[in-house]
């Protein structure tokens, strides 16, 4: 992912000020001046890499996943600096308008009893959280639109997928199914960039959501 906003910041009229590394990451003083950073490292990293981007006053898209337990860590670093971050488990158009059909469909299905919900996400073999973060805001969507039964939620890694997930609600003689596939990963890579631009020059935590003005 790394290496795909690198190839497509040009698009976006961008200039990559560095690339911070595996190496580069243990020593920050090496690290190069620039106005937006887009972090697509490991869960791990992020309050650390968060931290010490927030220190130079470099605003922050945060396009990893696995890090959501340290977030209130990460939120008071970005609070006591002053910079703007954008943090999403998926940054593609399609995912984040399939989160607000979520949300619609949870306020639709929250009184029907009848119908028990699931999600399934595929993603490649080398993916390494289960399940994904998108799947785990699609359930949150659900939720904030009322859903309150349980959902079933399953993961599976195989392949080369880029990523697919499912919503859906199963009753005894009728099954609805939402589906967004996800063909290459040209479209998170673009929608981080987006993100970029939005924040550059903004002060807070956000979300695609606000990057969309869904």
């Amino acid at each position: 992912m790394g290496r795909l906003v690198e190839s497509l910041c040009p698009d976006y009229g961008f200039e990559v000020a560095g690339v911070i590394d595996r190496a580069a990451a243990e020593d920050p003083a090496r690290w190069p001046a620039a106005q937006v950073a887009v972090d697509f490292s490991v869960g791990d990293a992020v309050p650390s890499n968060v931290r010490h981007l927030a220190e130079r006053g470099v605003q922050v898209v945060i396009g990893t996943t696995g890090w959501q337990a340290h977030e209130q860590n990460v939120r008071a670093a970005v609070a006591q600096h002053g910079i703007g971050v954008v943090a999403a488990a998926n940054f593609s158009l399609g995912v984040n308008v399939f989160l607000a059909l979520a949300e619609r469909a949870g306020a639709l299905m929250a009184d029907r009893p009848e119908f028990g919900a699931w999600i399934h996400e595929l993603h490649h073999a080398a993916k390494r959280d289960a399940p994904s973060g998108t799947a785990i805001a699609l359930r949150l969507a659900l939720e904030r639109g009322g859903y309150r039964a349980p959902i079933d939620v399953a993961s599976t890694r195989a392949g080369a997928i880029p990523g697919t997930h499912t919503i859906g609600f199963d009753a005894p003689a009728e099954t609805i199914a939402l589906t967004h596939t996800a063909r290459d990963r040209t479209g998170f890579a673009r929608g981080a960039l987006e993100a970029a631009r939005w924040v550059h020059g903004r002060t807070g935590w956000f979300t695609m959501r606000d990057v969309l003005g869904i």
